[in-house]
């Protein structure tokens, strides 16, 4: 499903025009860029959570020239389903 579609079906479910929907679309999702540019994870109860996972320094191998480099410690952005929300999903799909 695309964001369009998204986007389209809650316009279609809540009866508010695409665009407004649009709007609160981009706006909810900048909230979350910006929270997890600060480190600041966002909780969603009964839905799941956007966190910062922190990935320590490693070495790594690039095979082709057989070389080694290090890959320097980073984050990157992650997203935890809540246990509800897995259970539906492992009950409902199949």
């Amino acid at each position: 499903m695309t964001k369009a579609e998204v986007v389209a079906e809650i316009a279609s479910k809540t009866g508010i025009e695409k665009v407004a929907v649009q709007q609160v679309v981009e706006t909810f999702m900048t909230t979350v860029k910006n929270s997890l540019l600060k480190k600041n994870n966002v909780y969603l109860r009964g839905f799941g959570s956007f966190i910062v996972k922190e990935r320590a320094q490693k070495t790594g191998r690039n095979i082709s020239k057989n070389t080694t480099l290090v890959i320097p410690a980073h984050n990157i952005p992650a997203f935890k389903p809540a246990k509800s929300f897995t259970n539906t999903v492992k009950t409902k799909v199949k």
